[in-house]
């Protein structure tokens, strides 16, 4: 695959309509972005989904698929030989940006948050420490009512 092809959406003659992404894109970024324009896994093929429910105007919504992932900047190839081809191939996808930053995005996805950092390796005291006790006799001043009634 070209590394800088990030989906490829294709035909499989078991399994209809399909897509695949470059293994340098993490998993579960791709799998949340296929999942959410409705391809799913495929058991037992590691790194291919297939449309849910392609009968229902397959071609339409696979086209809508790579659309969408184009959209949010995303390299998307689709096999010219099946009927979801790009509405308008007239039209080359221009650069604008968000290919590097979306690379950067899935680096920082896969590398460990600092607000999950370790706990910290001392533990707190068992018990509030007592302050010393003071060395002088503290003095209280009461003031005296002018009235002389008590309180």
């Amino acid at each position: 695959m070209d590394p800088d092809i990030h989906f490829v959406f294709g035909s499989h003659p078991q399994h209809g309509f399909v897509a695949a992404f470059n293994p340098s894109l993490p998993a579960h970024l791709a799998d949340w972005f296929l999942t959410r324009v409705q391809f799913e896994a495929v058991p037992d093929e590691p790194g291919l989904y297939q449309l849910t429910a392609p009968e229902h105007d397959g071609p339409r919504r696979t086209r809508q698929a790579a659309q969408s992932l184009r959209t949010q900047g995303y390299a998307v190839h689709v096999d010219t030989d099946i009927a979801y081809a790009p509405a308008n191939p007239s039209h080359p996808l221009r650069p604008n940006g968000l290919t590097e930053r979306r690379k950067r995005i899935a680096q920082a996805a896969t590398g460990r948050s600092p607000q999950r950092s370790a706990a910290p390796t001392t533990s707190p005291p068992s018990a509030r420490p007592i302050p010393p006790r003071p060395t002088y006799a503290p003095t209280v001043h009461l003031a005296a009512s002018p009235a002389g009634h008590g309180r």
